[in-house]
């Protein structure tokens, strides 16, 4: 019986967090650019890999459609500058597709498929909201497979304190706030900046800049604030 090969993670690289909406740095920026902008990085960070060595490249989205679609990890990988013989593909598992991508390459590695991938995702949620060009099958909700608000995260959010009394407002705000400080923690110890690729950027007047860091920090936040919040799903 042969044996399970290790499997390493050698590094990674993203772009930064941008809001979604016209208002986010990344709403003139297409989505396959966010992944070609981190895989160059990446492959710069690691000049000693070989390009032709990459055995197969797996990029996440959960709406794949318009430039956040047609098979992204090829085309990604092509526009990246990798070899035309590198092959690529998408996934889509929601919420977790980038983790299953992780996963998917780590076991072709694991079993000898591959000695070397490369995995990621990516969702612009200001140019691809989730669900807008879905159409779900009538029978989900008519033969009653799944209830309707199971695609709202946040009647879905409700639901889980339903369930699990203890996951109170009071301490998902508390989470909330603490990530935030951890954020900016991390932020000041400079832990986030080197994993970060800067992209070229357009504003919505036309000038150029350039994103180096996540857009959405709000160290600043309180539970009070939070506390002061409406609840708009119940």
């Amino acid at each position: 019986m042969a044996e399970i090969s290790d499997v390493f993670f050698v590094d990674g690289m993203r772009t930064p967090f941008g809001r979604a909406g016209e208002k986010g740095m990344y709403w003139n920026t297409r989505a396959d650019d966010l992944a070609v902008k981190a895989i160059i990085g990446l492959m710069e960070r690691n000049p000693d890999v070989p390009k032709d060595r990459i055995d197969d490249v797996a990029i996440a989205a959960t709406s794949q459609t318009g430039d956040q679609g047609l098979t992204l990890g090829r085309s990604a990988a092509i526009l990246a500058g990798l070899p035309m013989t590198v092959p690529g593909f998408a996934i889509d598992r929601m919420c977790a597709g980038a983790m299953t991508s992780v996963t998917t390459m780590a076991g072709s590695i694991g079993f000898g498929m591959y000695d070397l991938a490369i995995a990621g995702g990516v969702e612009h949620m200001g140019r691809h909201p989730i669900g807008s060009n879905a159409d779900p099958n009538p029978r989900f909700v008519a033969e009653k497979m799944v209830d309707p608000g199971a695609l709202n995260m946040g009647v879905t959010a409700e639901r889980l304190h339903d369930r699990f009394p203890q996951l109170t407002k009071e301490r998902a705000d508390r989470f909330g706030m603490r990530s935030q400080q951890k954020a900016q923690a991390a932020y000041d110890a400079g832990k986030i900046q080197p994993d970060l690729v800067p992209v070229a950027i357009k504003t919505a007047e036309g000038a150029w800049g350039l994103a180096t860091e996540d857009e959405g920090r709000r160290p600043e936040t309180t539970m009070e604030g939070l506390a002061s919040l409406k609840t708009p799903f119940r």
